[in-house]
């Protein structure tokens, strides 16, 4: 009887061992699913928020593809009249500023013709210096073609009392139109860059102010 309780009792513990083996490994698998559940949730949610992110920061409005298309055919005369200050102008503090303008505004036009892309609508075509095309029509502060043609048959002090002069007008007309955009505008990237116009281009109008005062 002893040797028979002995073995009883070793089949028992045996029994015993294995059950509580299974049942720590059902619940360590448990365990381990819902900690992926909680992962997988975790990423799911969380590329959700990224993608809402997106989604919000590539809103874009009638406002901002108005400011795109006219603000890249504001900044093409202006470089076009800086490309004049370059050739023409006596003072080298006219030349400087000149190339500081184009410096800025062309980028920001390669920029803004990548956003009117992105939501597919046309770039418009290059018309600056184009003879007998008037782009002045609807923009603040654009010139008109017989603006233009004086500007180009100027030369020496004249030309560069009258390009600050042109050039003082371009940019308040710049900022006006930046101001609409950061207050109508829905897309971040282009309320940004009107901000940018905004800070940059009224610098520029003192600085050129000042240049005037003193010829």
């Amino acid at each position: 009887m002893t040797a028979r309780r002995k073995l009883i009792r070793r089949t028992a513990l045996a029994a015993t061992t294995s059950v509580a083996a299974l049942v720590l490994a059902a619940c360590g698998g448990d365990g381990h699913d819902m900690g992926s559940m909680g992962s997988d949730s975790s990423a799911s949610a969380s590329a959700s928020a990224s993608a809402s992110a997106s989604a919000e920061a590539g809103e874009h409005n009638d406002q901002d593809v108005d400011f795109a298309t006219e603000m890249i055919q504001h900044h093409r005369q202006a470089i076009e009249m800086a490309d004049m200050a370059a050739d023409r102008a006596s003072s080298q503090e006219v030349k400087d500023l000149a190339t500081k303008i184009k410096g800025a505004q062309d980028p920001e036009i390669k920029t803004m013709s990548g956003w009117l892309t992105s939501w597919g609508e046309e770039v418009p075509a290059d018309m600056s210096g184009m003879e007998g095309h008037d782009m002045s029509s609807g923009m603040p502060g654009m010139m008109s073609s017989e603006d233009m043609d004086k500007l180009d048959k100027a030369s020496g002090a004249g030309f560069d009392t009258m390009f600050l002069e042109m050039m003082v007008e371009h940019h308040e007309g710049a900022v006006e139109m930046a101001k609409a955009e950061k207050a109508d505008g829905a897309y971040d990237p282009a309320v940004k860059l009107a901000d940018d116009v905004i800070t940059a281009q009224t610098a520029e109008i003192e600085q050129m102010n000042k240049m005037l005062d003193k010829g």
